[in-house]
């Protein structure tokens, strides 16, 4: 495969406002943020596009054609992460109780660690593994990856490129959906990113199944190296640079 040029789908997106995706490990109150969103991510986000453009039938046709995609990153030059705290809405865990005004709530207010990304310039997307014309529509109506509100806007049309591996890398992109193996710049940032595995079906992607996803059986986790280095920081930003 590696060796071989295969057909990618580049897709270029341009970010409008702060990203911001936990690993898969964060807690509720804390966690960085991801520097990128992950494959689980994104290949949610092709579902979601499908779903909502053509239905759920569609959507579980097309699932394991999703789920199988091969996926790499290309990141802008820049990247600042703001870091911050925020009050969040979280349920009391003695359940619910009675405010002083005499109205009973099951939430209670609490404070929260969060960090945003800021781009500057485009992320690149590439994908293998499905057709253009399949694709193509859904990356189309993808409008955010992450948390909602991480919103990007596809900047021009997916363009398809034959290239293998090794030209897929020299034109500066990372392959997120397996974890590093070979040589790799030390200086480069490690990032633990979650994927689709084996046993996920379209089920488990489905909120109302009812069927709960594992990590480490229908979600997987990969070791990739991020080309950033860590130019500047402080208590509340931190200056990522592209090597």
């Amino acid at each position: 495969m590696t060796g071989t040029n295969t057909q990618w789908l580049i897709a270029p997106y341009q970010p409008s406002t702060f990203f911001t995706l936990k690993p898969a490990s964060a807690t509720s109150s804390g966690g960085k943020s991801l520097l990128l969103p992950t494959p689980f991510a994104i290949k949610m986000a092709l579902l979601d596009a499908a779903l909502r453009t053509q239905g759920k039938n569609a959507g579980a046709i097309l699932f394991p054609q999703i789920k199988n995609l091969r996926i790499a990153i290309k990141l802008p030059d820049v990247a600042v992460v703001n870091n911050t705290f925020v009050k969040i809405l979280r349920p009391h865990k003695s359940g619910v109780k009675v405010t002083g005004t005499g109205l009973q709530t099951p939430m209670g207010n609490t404070i929260a660690f969060r960090e945003y990304v800021s781009y500057h310039g485009e992320m690149a997307l590439a994908f293998q593994g499905m057709s253009a014309a399949e694709l193509t529509p859904l990356l189309l109506n993808v409008n955010y990856f992450g948390k909602r509100g991480g919103f990007f806007q596809l900047t021009r049309l997916p363009e398809t490129h034959r290239w293998t591996d090794e030209t897929l890398a020299e034109n500066g992109y990372t392959l997120l959906t397996q974890s590093t193996t070979e040589a790799f710049n030390p200086q480069g940032i490690l990032q633990m990113v979650d994927d689709c595995g084996e046993k996920m079906t379209f089920e488990h992607a489905d909120i109302y199944s009812g069927k709960k996803i594992t990590l480490g059986k229908e979600r997987i986790l990969h070791h990739v190296i991020l080309p950033y280095r860590l130019e500047h920081s402080s208590k509340s930003y931190s200056y990522f640079k592209r090597i």
